[in-house]
C-alpha cells in the first residue's frame, strides 16, 4: 500500500479511533525501510510500501487480530480524544462557513467550555 492507502486502512480497522496523518505515516514507513522491515517501490508516482522477510517475521510475531485489538481497545481517554477531534473538526467547518452571529457564539462556547474544563482540574 501507500502511505494515504495505509492512513485510511488505519482508520478503518481502528473504527474512526486512530487517524493518522502524513506527518505520522511516512516517518514511520521511512524507519521501517531503515529497519530492512518494508521496501518502497515506485508505482507511478507513488510509492508502495511491501513487507520483506523479516517484516512478515516480525509481524508474524503478534496476529493482526491482536495488534488490532490492541489498537481498536478504548479507554475514557480514547474516547475524550474522539470528542475532542469532532468538536475541532466543527468548529473549522463553522469558521469557513458560519456566519458572523454564528462565529461570536461559538467563540463564547469554546471559551465557557475550556473554563469548564479547567474548572474539573481545580476541583482535585
Amino acid at each position: 500500500m501507500h502511505g494515504y492507502q495505509l492512513m485510511r486502512e488505519i482508520k478503518h480497522r481502528s473504527n474512526g479511533s486512530w487517524r493518522p496523518s502524513p506527518g505520522s505515516i511516512y516517518p514511520l514507513l521511512q524507519q521501517m525501510t531503515d529497519d530492512g522491515l518494508v521496501v518502497p517501490n515506485e508505482d507511478g508516482d507513488r510509492k508502495v510500501f511491501t513487507l520483506t522477510d523479516l517484516g512478515r517475521e516480525s509481524a508474524a510475531q503478534e496476529s493482526a487480530d491482536q495488534v488490532w485489538d490492541k489498537l481498536s481497545s478504548r479507554s475514557k481517554s480514547d474516547d475524550l480524544r474522539s470528542a475532542q477531534i469532532a468538536l475541532v473538526d466543527a468548529v473549522s467547518h463553522l469558521s469557513r462557513s458560519g456566519t458572523e452571529e454564528q462565529l461570536t457564539a461559538a467563540e463564547a462556547i469554546l471559551i465557557a467550555t475550556r473554563k469548564q474544563i479547567y474548572g474539573l482540574l481545580a476541583a482535585d
